[in-house]
């Protein structure tokens, strides 16, 4: 998890939630982030380039700015803050101190707007028109920023007996979840790679020596975030399998009789697409991509006396899936070109009913990585090529991934029945998350009741 943590904890902060760790999905620094965008538009207009023109309130400036005007005490008792993919590394090399610490790039570049073009993180000045302390803040941060190919240090003696592994092995530069799972499912330039789980991050790459144009609502542009010699560009949807569970766990379908996930699987493969009537947006957690607006909420039309568990889910799941096809169309619409899409967690695995949608919704055969556990194979991976087991990243790719030989090709009836849902989809989209619109809402219902009559025929 991108949670930022405190370098060192006090017993008198024990039960204070700000001296805790401050998870990604925490959005109340919404206020906070705008604020941060609207300076930046102002002063730094460069900052928001790079992170698809607005500074998010799941990002880290805007976590501490929170933390220091609802929490002084616990951001004045902190000496510094860091990324837990930098942390770990460090307790792992005994070079927590300031003066050893070495941070990753990926998290430094997507989350505090850390760029070698400009000097690192935002400039002295412009973080304290925000307050002060944020740029002595920033004085205290490490100066040594890095990508997976650089090795932080060796494993400690006493790690080493807790895990078994040989004292003095250099330990890579870390990076957040999702970004070594797209390494782990072998993402190269063309290859999307969607890492889906409670939340989805998508991950693509493209050679640093291209120019790139700036792409408006994605989750940032970096170079080395993923790879070496390659921009990152990531970008995601705020709630997934989060959205799933909502249904399952919160509404509770089926009453004592409760319905699994795998139960509402089973009955919403039985389903056509456009059956149910019913569209949703998937923004029950805030849209991450391609608006970046987390006071966006969900919404499920066309449901009536007889809507059913079972059509409800499928909707959530098309729903998800309408938005990562808003996404890859947003990569292509700037020139990153996307020519195979492969999918890895949990839901890629377990779920034939997602994986068959999204390729319906998309019209893209969907892949599956091999390993059910790319997170960690992508960590493997950035320790083979520090300790040289391998000569580079594309060589350990090559010996160490691989996709499974199932593939979830799209249905060609469905995708036209989709591309229609899709535009009822976008203008959903338009009306409720831009200030443009999406036009009258009007003939939504009635068109989404047409389609339903047509496919039930």
């Amino acid at each position: 998890m991108s949670g930022v943590v405190r370098w060192r904890s006090k017993k008198k902060f024990a039960n204070q939630p700000a001296a805790m760790a401050w998870l990604w999905k925490d959005h109340t620094g919404v206020n906070e982030a705008a604020e941060i965008t609207a300076l930046a538009r102002q002063l730094r207009p460069q900052y928001l380039a790079k992170c698809g023109g607005t500074y998010s309130s799941e990002w880290f400036w805007s976590k501490i700015l929170k933390c220091l005007r609802t929490a002084p005490a616990v951001f004045n008792a902190a000496h510094s803050w860091v990324e837990l993919a930098d942390f770990v590394p460090a307790a792992l090399t005994g070079t927590e101190h300031p003066d050893q610490f070495v941070a990753g790039v990926c998290a430094a570049g997507h989350k505090a707007m850390w760029n070698a073009k400009w000097g690192g993180y935002p400039d002295a000045p412009f973080l304290s028109r925000l307050n002060p302390k944020l740029a002595q803040l920033r004085s205290r941060l490490t100066t040594r920023v890095h990508s997976i190919d650089k090795s932080v240090g060796g494993l400690t003696a006493a790690w080493a007996a807790k895990t078994g592994l040989t004292a003095g092995i250099p330990v890579a530069v870390g990076a957040f979840d999702a970004h070594l799972g797209a390494v782990g499912s072998g993402v190269a330039p063309g290859t999307l790679v969607k890492i889906i789980g409670t939340s989805t991050c998508d991950i693509a790459i493209t050679p640093n020596t291209r120019k790139l144009a700036d792409v408006p609502g994605l989750c940032g542009i970096v170079d080395g975030s993923v790879l070496p010699g390659n921009f990152g560009l990531e970008a995601g949807q705020s709630a997934v399998g989060d959205l799933f569970n909502w249904l399952v766990n919160y509404i509770q379908p089926g009453g004592k009789n409760r319905l699994s996930h795998r139960d509402l699987d089973a009955a919403a493969l039985q389903l056509k697409p456009g059956e149910s009537g019913l569209l949703a947006l998937d923004w029950n957690n805030g849209n991450r991509t391609i608006l970046v607006d987390q006071k966006l909420t969900g919404l499920l039309v066309g449901q009536t006396l007889y809507t059913t568990p079972a059509e409800i889910y499928r909707a959530l799941v098309e729903a998800t899936a309408f938005g990562a096809l808003t996404i890859i169309n947003r990569f292509e619409e700037y020139g990153v070109k996307i020519s195979s899409v492969v999918n890895c967690g949990g839901i890629a695995d377990k779920s034939a009913l997602t994986m068959q949608i999204y390729a319906d919704v998309t019209g893209r055969p969907m892949k599956v990585s091999r390993s059910a556990q790319t997170c960690a194979l992508g960590s493997a991976i950035a320790a083979a090529v520090v300790a040289g087991a391998h000569q580079n990243y594309a060589t350990a790719q090559k010996k160490m991934t691989g996709l499974k030989s199932v593939v979830y090709k799209p249905n060609a009836r469905a995708h036209a029945t989709y591309r229609e849902l899709y535009a009822l989809y976008k203008q959903l989209h338009d009306a409720f998350g831009t200030k443009a619109g999406g036009g009258n809402l009007y003939a939504v219902m009635k068109r989404l009741i047409e389609i339903r009559s047509r496919v039930r025929k």
